[in-house]
């Protein structure tokens, strides 16, 4: 289906796939070697994204002494870390009322403050390791475009107080601060943390690729991992097509591509996620949008947006699409469907009408992982040296580094407040079976956008479609 049907603007040399906007605007890394045969190590970690990368730098700072090797099936931030849509952010997946039954409110409580403290610390290490990844702590938005979402919004900021949110961390803004801060057409209401800022995903993965390397990181590319296994008397390992890498401990770091793994396939649903980015907008439109903070931008939708002004002054914008491919398959490929490109466009252009004439110069999407009960988890079983991390459902940027940090300590045995934190050593059910899985996800996500155009068209209230959904979800 072609993209032309939709009457989108689209630059000359609009691209769909193939990589992120992020990788093509710095230009792909050189591979690295792969696996050169069996080898051994203290720590193996299998994926080269966020969560392994971060692992292996927190684990070679703590202990120099460590053999740690990483190993990754394309190059090292290929996945949902070089694809991202570039929010550092304090937000965390699941559900607090859960987390909080594993180890009480406070411990979740601890467990915001520790995503609060995780974004700064991610600007100190871009720092300290002279990484340029185009930070900027600007905050983040959300906009409510109906009374649905206005009330839900209003909700969300009372709520949230009672789980380690005060004045200074979440606020709704006045008209006049709100209409100063971005001019979002139709805003009903918005409100503001200072806990987040925007990032080029691609420039933040290829850094620490660098950084872990000169800690004396082996970073394996090329290199599928096809199956991990537990000790069994001696050292548990990672079955590459390489060859076995043996190691005290195995650390599982592949989020969205967990169930190409041996017996994985229903642990992780991978959830896709597509963007757009427009060419750069002249300074006459940008009068007109306002946007001078640099705030990443979300909504209150339940098929949600999410959204930067990139440091080049386009705008990138990013969504669902279509969620799901039926037996857990993702594609390499990484191109959107025409469909999901058109319905980004028209969202778009509907909060921002002065960027109607822009044009679409790349579009691409990837993979998230996202658990059965929709709640993130870190986990290290020092009996079958097998060690995990992920589930981020989409708030993976800032979670990673906490969970890096986080599998540092559970590694060397030190019991600190991290690992009292109460998303360690959360046990989830696997999903359903197939088809089961997939019918279940298309019937969600239908659900959820019939409820947004029912909150649209007259709810004032949250649609009962997204009520079932989240019923059926498990959210």
């Amino acid at each position: 289906m072609s993209l032309v049907k939709y009457g989108i603007p689209l630059s000359k040399d609009f691209a769909n796939g193939g990589v992120s906007f992020w990788y093509r605007q710095i230009g792909l890394p050189d591979r690295r070697a792969p696996l050169p045969g069996p080898r051994d190590y203290d720590v193996a970690i299998v994926g080269g994204g966020y969560t392994g990368l971060w692992t292996a730098y927190y684990l070679k700072r703590a202990d120099p002494g460590l053999r740690i090797a990483i190993l990754e099936r394309e190059f090292a931030g290929f996945g949902a870390s070089g694809r991202n849509g570039g929010w550092l952010s304090a937000e965390f997946a699941g559900s607090r009322k859960r987390h909080a039954k594993a180890r009480g409110r406070q411990a979740m409580i601890d467990l915001q403050h520790a995503m609060f403290q995780a974004v700064d610390e991610v600007i100190a290490v871009t720092r300290a390791e002279g990484i340029d990844a185009g930070l900027h702590k600007g905050g983040l938005i959300h906009v409510a475009t109906n009374p649905a979402q206005r009330r839900r919004l209003r909700a969300e900021v009372a709520d949230l107080r009672a789980w380690g949110y005060g004045p200074d961390d979440l606020r709704l803004l006045d008209r006049d601060e709100q209409h100063e801060r971005v001019h979002v057409a139709g805003a009903l209401e918005a409100a503001y943390s200072p806990h987040c800022a925007r990032v080029q995903p691609a420039k933040l993965a290829v850094g620490l690729a660098a950084a872990v390397e000169r800690l004396g990181v082996d970073v394996f590319e090329d290199t599928t991992v096809t199956e991990i296994l537990p000790r069994r008397g001696g050292k548990a390992a990672a079955v590459t097509t390489r060859g076995v890498v043996s190691a005290d401990y195995v650390i599982r770091a592949t989020e969205g591509f967990t169930a190409n793994l041996a017996g994985q396939h229903r642990q992780w649903l991978p959830m896709n996620s597509s963007m757009i980015v427009t060419e750069p907008l002249p300074a006459d439109v940008w009068k007109h949008i306002g946007w001078q903070g640099n705030e990443l931008l979300g909504d209150e939708a339940h098929a949600y947006i999410y959204a930067q002004r990139t440091a080049d002054d386009r705008i990138a914008i990013g969504g669902r699409g279509v969620p799901y491919r039926f037996g857990s398959r993702t594609d390499r490929r990484g191109a959107t469907q025409p469909q999901t490109v058109a319905a980004l466009w028209r969202m778009l252009v509907k909060l921002f009408p002065a960027a109607a004439d822009a044009r679409v110069q790349h579009a691409w999407c990837g993979v998230l992982g996202v658990p059965r009960d929709w709640c993130s988890t870190v986990h290290l079983d020092h009996a079958t040296g097998l060690g995990w991390a992920g589930g981020y459902v989409g708030s993976g940027v800032t979670t990673t580094n906490l969970a890096g940090r986080t599998l540092r300590d559970l590694v060397l045995r030190q019991e600190t407040p991290l690992t009292g934190l109460p998303w360690v050593g959360r046990q989830v059910r696997q999903w359903e079976p197939e088809p089961l899985r997939w019918s279940g996800v298309q019937l969600i996500y239908a659900l959820y956008r019939a409820a947004d155009r029912h909150e649209n068209d007259r709810g004032t209230t949250t649609s009962p479609y997204a009520r079932l959904a989240n019923l059926i979800s498990g959210r």
